[in-house]
């Protein structure tokens, strides 16, 4: 490769998109769902969740491995790996009509020299239930009883793995984990290294697999899980609200494809959203709870307005020569700490242009999916921007917090007005791990 790939600042282009969620199994049947406020959360269906306080959650459901993968691929691997290469085979179809079929394609079905591309899988747990498994038989029947596929599916870098074989694609392929920030931290990687030539094109997959009854169990215990609705799980989960008692945890993945502007210029791509900007932080503060100030998070903010060439006002009025005019898509969890933190951390970014900027929280319909949220977040921002419509906060009953415009329910913007250009999308996660991408439209 040449010098000049490493030196260059290059625009990044969302190109393609992908998910498997609780919502639906395409990216628009989840669109659909959240654009109207239709919830993805309901009681868990098997046995392994009896006894647990806990026994709601966002479950994928109707889906079928063999539909993705050869017969013996879809007995072999877990949901975790079989939903990431779902989504992605998804986005690459958007990006660049690639038909995979149940076995894949060749480096040949790519528009892009494999060696530059690279895939990003996100996650927080990784792969969790092969690790539970393989725990339990060490203890029951010693060595003997340790599958060795551990070793090659127990991993959280397996599905960019098994998705650079499915497609012969030779470029960077590694996992990323920062808890719920891992979505938009895999994001923000992907972005600096197509922005600065060290790959042409880019598959982050955020997914994960977290509804095992040793991770509800984990976060039951915590009390960090909404209690009281298993009789009414649509209404759980309630970002904003005075009646929020905590999140709710899903399953699923969602991918993106990016390519900079050499790639998709060269091959006529088309460009359906801009990612422009990437910030990340750590609080330094707690193991699980946030800053109550929402420091951490405000400087993610602020770092993802600048690398994109934003300031805090411009974001939320415009500017005079048509600068973006935009809305949060917050993280909006539905937990108590939570929630006050972010709110306080977009009054410090923003001030009194608060008032300007509508504030969302899709995870009122799709729940929490952890690792795979900031990728799911950011493509429900890139069909916001795409068609002139914030979806909804569900379940905003009693809001809690004044000084936030939150969007209660589906918000067309007027297209013969300001036309909204930008989303900031939001990411924190225990450890104090903080994440923000600035998407504008294309």
């Amino acid at each position: 490769m040449n010098a000049h790939h490493y030196s260059e600042s290059r625009r990044v282009w969302i190109t393609g998109t992908g998910a498997i969620t609780p919502n639906g199994l395409t990216v628009e049947d989840t669109w659909q769902a959240v654009q109207h406020g239709r919830s993805g959360i309901g009681v868990l269906e098997g046995q392994e969740f009896n006894g647990l306080s806990v026994r709601i959650g966002g479950q994928v459901r109707g889906f079928n491995p063999e539909d993705h993968v050869p017969t013996h691929l879809a007995r072999r691997l877990e949901d975790f790996h079989l939903w990431a290469i779902a989504a992605a085979d998804q986005a690459l179809e958007e990006a660049a009509g690639i038909q995979t079929g149940r076995t894949g394609a060749s480096a040949a079905d790519l528009p892009w020299d494999p060696a530059r591309v690279m895939i990003v899988t996100a996650t927080g747990s990784g792969p969790i239930r092969p690790q539970q498994r393989a725990a339990l038989a060490y203890a029951e029947d010693g060595q003997r009883g340790v599958p060795l596929t551990l070793s090659m599916h127990g991993a959280p870098d397996s599905p960019a793995a098994l998705i650079s074989q499915r497609y012969g694609i030779t470029g960077p392929a590694h996992a990323v984990s920062a808890t719920c920030a891992s979505g938009a931290v895999g994001l923000g990687q992907a972005l600096r290294a197509l922005r600065h030539g060290y790959a042409d094109a880019a598959i982050v997959i955020g997914v994960e697999d977290c509804l095992n009854p040793a991770n509800l169990a984990s976060n039951a215990n915590m009390r960090a899980l909404a209690s009281g609705f298993e009789d009414r799980p649509q209404e759980a989960s309630r970002p904003f609200d005075r009646d929020r008692t905590g999140f709710v945890m899903s399953a699923g993945a969602a991918a993106i494809v990016l390519e900079n502007d050499d790639a998709v210029n060269r091959r006529g791509g088309r460009k359906l959203a801009e990612l422009a900007g990437f910030g990340s932080s750590s609080d330094a503060h707690h193991a699980t709870a946030p800053d109550p100030e929402g420091r951490g998070a405000a400087a993610a903010m602020r770092a993802a307005l600048a690398d994109a060439g934003l300031t805090p006002e411009t974001f939320a009025t415009g500017g005079p020569e048509g600068s973006p005019l935009g809305h949060v898509n917050a993280h909006g969890t539905s937990t108590s700490a939570g929630d006050a933190a972010e709110a306080l951390a977009l009054e410090a970014v923003f001030g009194k242009a608060l008032a300007d900027i509508p504030v969302t929280a899709v995870k009122s319909s799709t729940g929490h999916l952890l690792g795979a949220g900031g990728v799911l977040e950011a493509i429900v921002s890139v069909r916001s921007l795409r068609e002139g419509v914030i979806p909804p906060t569900a379940n905003l009953d009693m809001p809690d917090f004044p000084k936030l415009d939150v969007v209660a329910a589906r918000k067309p913007l007027d297209r013969a007005g300001p036309c909204m250009s930008a989303v900031l999308s939001n990411s924190f996660g225990f450890g104090g791990h903080n994440g923000s991408v600035l998407i504008r439209a294309a």
